[in-house]
């Protein structure tokens, strides 16, 4: 029977539960639980320093997260994915599974479901999840499921087809690696596929029925109502409404659309025909009817210009106050195009002074008045400089049109980084930060614009999670544990030891790290089987599943962290629907364990 721990293991696990029960209540924001606890270890750690250090070892044991490759790796790899947001890269790829999504939501989230759990057999967790993430950010954007109801089902999908194969995690590896070297045979990829893919048919009702329901729509909306904007759509020559009746083609456009002229004969391209819509339902309109809103003589010197300048292009609202010279003006004879070089691309005003006839002119164009809302396209110095002059009001909310010239070029660097990362030519860490140091080198994510990539949340809870697991794994508290553990396993029936091997390293991967869990949990189930006269692969195989069972907190792995702030999710949010899953996969992972090796 093991001795009572010594006083820094005990420390450890009080801060490591402490700083759960404070994540779990949610009284205080998780940066902040985050930097008090490593700042507990800095402190404690520097008076009681452990035995053998200095006191200054402990100071850098405690902020060694901020410096550290995962964190690196985290942050690089949310360049890359701001990267494919900003060029519009994964536009095409979000459209097809927007179709899909468009048939059914359940529908699409079997798709989306089996689609991560089949990529991340063979590529490595992180990639799979960086590379999916936008795409789900954006159907969330056009009226999918919301995303933080996604997102969480969708990372849980990779993690469990992360654990199918040998190469599916590093950490599998590692386990892998370790079992080798304590005298097991080899195992090869797919070694225990089957029965991993047996678990997932099991658990993905859960994922696709149950997790949904269990997480809140956390979208953040404006309180105001979306405000719509009237415009002219010229058809193009090749549109897919040259020819057809409008009726025809209306369900294929976004439902905040609206068509205020609806002739009787089939349409002939340059038909300009008036239409309102928020500016995401105009942006789809455009792109799906072929047509324009805007001069084309106009957006082609704007597009030039933001090239040739290295600006980004935006796209703004403007309020019409009561001294500005285009009270009463139409914008064909407002000369706004010519003067300032920017483009309008539509008018908002409320629906009850839209009904009054004088306001219109005689060609049909809306006359502008005073508190209507430009919607404007240019740079920004154009876009300044039309407000000065012509006294309208610059209200919040800029967007940066997407660089679509750099689309292919911050794909090809990100497949590029993740190919390099997958084949094991380069560590992830390495792949990652070469990649975001091209995003920046080659303009598809501007230097000034970082802030939007990363998460500050995000940062300093892995800088925390590896504090906490240094800790764990230095001062004892891990194999102790793992000593207490399997003085009582040997009363127990082979499937209930495989339980409590696979929930021991479950808690160390989920508060720890999966490295820690790994190096710990590998040698302590090979004793307990060589002591018990049991087969030794099934719980090394334990040990391995167990470190692939983290979804109980945010900290546990390092795409729970990716997913974080673009699902708005609290600590909380994770134990609601991680522990359910957990239990679930511990108990289908031991049955079919007992089962396949004849325990």
């Amino acid at each position: 029977m093991p001795g009572v721990p010594s006083y820094h293991a005990m420390a450890a696990m009080v801060v490591t539960f402490a700083m759960f029960v404070a994540f779990a209540r949610a009284r205080l924001s998780a940066e902040i639980i985050s930097l008090l606890t490593i700042a507990v270890i800095a402190v404690g750690l520097y008076f009681f320093p452990l035995p053998g250090s200095q006191p200054t070892d402990g100071l850098q044991l405690a902020f060694s997260g901020f410096g550290h490759y995962a964190l690196i790796t985290i942050c690089s790899l949310m360049i890359m994915g701001r990267g494919l947001v900003v060029t519009g890269a994964l536009d095409p790829a979000a459209r097809v599974l927007e179709q899909v999504w468009k048939i059914n939501h359940q529908v699409g989230m079997l798709v989306s479901l089996l689609l991560a759990f089949t990529l991340s057999m063979f590529i490595n967790d992180t990639p799979v999840l960086v590379l999916l993430l936008p795409i789900f950010v954006q159907l969330a954007a056009r009226g999918a499921m919301p995303a933080s109801k996604t997102l969480m089902p969708l990372n849980a999908a990779v993690l469990i087809g992360g654990m199918a194969t040998t190469i599916g995690t590093s950490t599998n590896l590692l386990v892998v690696s370790i079992a080798r070297d304590l005298g097991m045979p080899q195992m090869n990829v797919f070694h225990f596929t089957h029965i991993v893919v047996i678990a997932a048919l099991v658990a993905l009702p859960y994922l696709w029925l149950v997790m949904p329901r269990l997480l809140g729509d956390n979208t953040v909306t404006d309180a105001a109502e979306q405000r719509r904007f009237q415009t002219r759509l010229r058809l193009g020559p090749d549109s897919m409404l040259t020819g057809k009746d409008l009726s025809s083609v209306l369900p294929k456009l976004p439902k905040d659309i609206e068509f205020l002229d609806k002739p009787n004969r089939p349409l002939l391209a340059e038909d300009r025909l008036r239409i309102s819509g928020t500016h995401e339902a105009l942006e789809e309109a455009v792109r799906t009817l072929k047509g324009e809103i805007a001069p084309s003589w106009v957006v082609e010197g704007i597009r030039r210009r933001a090239s040739s300048e290295d600006h980004d292009v935006l796209v703004v609202e403007m309020a019409v106050t009561a001294d500005s010279r285009l009270i009463n003006r139409t914008l064909p004879t407002s000369g706004i195009a010519d003067l300032y070089g920017v483009a309008v691309l539509g008018i908002h005003r409320p629906r009850t002074f839209l009904a009054e006839k004088d306001q219109f002119s005689e060609g049909g164009d809306l006359r502008i008045a005073e508190g209507d809302v430009l919607l404007v396209m240019g740079l920004d110095h154009e876009l300044n400089n039309f407000a000065r002059t012509d006294s309208l009001l610059l209200l919040d909310g800029a967007r940066e049109l997407p660089r679509r010239s750099k689309a292919l070029l911050s794909l090809g660097i990100m497949v590029g980084s993740v190919g390099l990362a997958s084949i094991g030519f380069l560590p992830i860490a390495i792949s990652a930060l070469a990649g975001a140091i091209l995003m920046f080198v080659t303009g598809c994510v501007k230097f000034d614009r970082v802030g939007k990539a990363l998460s500050a949340k995000v940062i300093v809870l892995v800088a925390a999670s590896i504090a906490v697991g240094r800790i764990i794994l230095e001062s004892g508290a891990a194999e102790w544990i793992g000593m207490v553990m399997s003085a009582f396993l040997q009363f127990m029936p082979p499937a209930m030891i495989l339980a409590a091997i696979m929930l021991f390293v479950t808690v160390l991967t989920n508060f720890a790290s999966n490295a820690t869990a790994a190096t710990v949990g590998t040698p302590i189930a090979f004793n307990i089987a060589n002591h018990l006269g049991l087969p030794s692969e099934p719980l090394i195989l334990a040990v391995l599943f167990g470190c692939n069972l983290c979804y109980a907190t945010p900290i546990a792995y390092q795409t729970n962290m990716l997913i974080m702030a673009e699902g708005s999710y609290q600590f909380r949010d994770y134990i609601r629907t991680g522990v359910p899953l957990v239990l679930l996969m511990v108990t289908t992972l031991s049955i079919l364990l007992v089962t396949t090796y004849g325990m």
